[in-house]
C-alpha cells in the first residue's frame, strides 16, 4: 500500500511539473514529462506494484535474479575471450575471403622491391630542372608506382 502512495505522489509530482513546463510554451517538453510521470501511476494500476513488491520478497526470485547475472558474466567474459584471442569474428572474415575468387591476381596488388622491367616515368622532366616533384618521383618509384 505504501508504494502505490508512492507511486501516485511521484505521478501528481510529475504532472505537476509538466503544468508548469507548459504554462512557459515549452509543450513538447511538457508532453515528455507528462508521459514519464503517468507511468508510475500507470505501473499501479496495472498491478505490477505489487508482482515486484511479492518479487522482492521471495528467495526464488532472487536466486532466479542470481543465475541470470551470472549468465550475463559468462557472456560477457566470454565475448571478452573471444576477442582477444581473435575468435570467431576473424576466422568468419577468413573463410568469406577464401571462398570468394579473387578479381585480381594475389601478388598484383603487392609492392614491387626492384626497378621492374619498365622504363623509367619521366626522365625528361628531371633534366628539365623541374626538381620541386622529384621527391615526389623517387617516391613513387620507390614503391614501384
Amino acid at each position: 500500500m505504501i508504494a502505490e502512495t508512492v507511486c501516485s505522489a511521484v505521478s501528481a509530482a510529475g504532472l505537476g511539473i509538466a503544468a508548469v513546463t507548459a504554462y512557459r510554451k515549452r509543450f513538447l517538453a511538457a508532453a515528455r514529462i507528462a508521459a514519464y510521470s503517468l507511468v508510475p501511476l500507470g505501473l499501479v494500476m496495472a498491478g505490477a506494484v505489487d508482482w515486484l513488491a511479492d518479487t522482492a520478497f521471495s528467495p526464488t526470485a532472487w536466486a532466479g535474479f542470481g543465475v541470470l547475472g551470472l549468465s550475463w558474466v559468462l557472456f560477457a567474459t566470454t565475448r571478452t575471450v573471444e576477442r582477444r584471442r581473435g575468435g570467431t569474428r576473424k576466422e568468419r572474415k577468413a573463410a568469406r575471403a577464401a571462398a570468394r575468387p579473387e578479381a585480381v591476381a594475389p601478388g598484383a596488388s603487392a609492392p614491387s622491391l626492384g626497378q621492374g622491367s619498365r622504363p623509367a616515368a619521366r626522365p625528361a622532366a628531371a633534366s628539365r630542372g623541374e626538381d620541386d616533384f622529384s621527391d615526389i618521383e623517387a617516391i613513387l618509384k620507390k614503391h614501384g608506382i
